[in-house]
């Protein structure tokens, strides 16, 4: 059962951390792929948007009637992935199906609120395996709790076409040249695939292959580390089963990374995990990187001028969360943010940052 993803890209990332309206509604939920599971993610939808009508009162209308718009759809339900996010306005609504699996919740504020959002983009769980043989090649996805699936790939080399560009005797005598014709066949094929996907792509390849492809290759999410051998032989479950040790691999690798990073800077007085202090630092420009538990909501409002964060006991749509303005003020300043679980970040706090100079 293939996923259908949305994962946003900068530019539609860009645009919402940007918007501004009253009465913005960001909704969460869990989803299936599977059309069986279909109307309970409806039921949730339609009991979030409630709740978020209860908050605006009588400006909900516009609001409610763009979620009625979305739950009478029959077709999206039935092509969803493992979360979905929905941003809606009085004028407008924006859905992203995502990879991970999300907890069911609701925000309304003059803004909307994304980092839930953020998790898919710093750890998006999903990935695509590109099982490149001599004699055939498939694009597998691959995502958590799902099986994986073939995608269809356009233009994609048919085994025929294949054996015209490796034969006569399959790579005799180190055929680059033709390895190399094949290999920029797949890579041009896979651009409209992968373009603004987001995904990490996983090769699965025996060399020559192998090198072959990587020196030609033009996604940029390409992993080091690849599955070797020659691909043919192995089923999709066992491509997936490499393919996720893989991921889990590279996400642990990029975690200990960054906690050494902020280990080293935080002697340094470049390292913090006051909220307050981080609002500051994000105001100024000053974070590099931003840790944050993107399960967590604070309400409350952050000082514009000089980022002072008034905290407020309320959740309400008078209200938004302080954290979500943080890193949104460090991605529009060129840093980077990482939303992660609680456990993961430096003193299993809300928020850590590694900073650009002390502050």
């Amino acid at each position: 059962m293939a996923l259908h993803l949305d994962i946003p890209t900068d530019e539609q990332l860009t645009a919402l951390l940007g918007a501004r309206e009253p009465g913005s509604v960001s909704a969460y939920l869990p989803t299936s792929p599977l059309p069986q599971d279909a109307d309970a993610a409806r039921i949730e939808l339609k009991n979030l948007a409630a709740e978020a009508q209860s908050q605006l009162g009588d400006a909900g209308r516009g609001v409610r009637e763009q979620f009625d718009d979305l739950l009478a759809d029959d077709t999206f339900w039935t092509q969803l992935a493992n979360s979905l996010a929905v941003f809606a306005t009085a004028d407008s609504l924006r859905t992203f199906r995502l990879p991970n699996r999300l907890v069911s919740m609701v925000e309304v504020s003059d803004r909307f609120h994304l980092k839930p959002l953020l998790r898919s983009v710093t750890f998006p769980q999903a990935a695509l395996v590109l099982a490149l043989a001599q004699g055939s090649v498939r694009l597998i996805e691959v995502a958590a709790d799902v099986p994986p699936s073939e995608v269809e790939v356009a233009d994609l080399p048919t085994p025929e076409e294949i054996a015209a560009r490796l034969r006569p005797g399959h790579l005799v005598d180190g055929d680059t040249v033709r390895m190399r014709q094949y290999a920029r066949l797949v890579d041009t094929s896979l651009r409209p695939v992968l373009a603004g996907l987001g995904l990490p792509l996983i090769l699965a390849a025996a060399e020559p292959l192998d090198s072959i492809y990587r020196s030609l290759n033009s996604y940029p999410r390409l992993t080091d580390r690849g599955i070797p051998g020659n691909p043919e032989d192995a089923s999709e479950a066992e491509l997936a089963s490499a393919a996720r040790e893989i991921l889990d691999e590279v996400y642990a690798a990029q975690l200990d990374d960054v906690r050494s990073t902020f280990a080293t800077r935080v002697n340094a007085g470049r390292g913090a995990t006051d909220v307050t202090d981080v609002a500051r630092a994000a105001t100024f420009g000053a974070v590099d990187t931003l840790m944050v538990d993107f399960d967590d909501v604070i309400p409350g409002f952050v000082a514009t001028a000089d980022g002072t964060v008034t905290f407020n006991s309320d959740d309400d749509a008078e209200n938004y969360g302080v954290v979500d303005e943080i890193a949104r003020r460090v991605l529009l300043s060129g840093g980077r943010v990482l939303a992660l679980r609680r456990d993961d970040i430096p003193e299993q706090g809300t928020v850590a940052a590694i900073l650009r100079y002390p502050v």
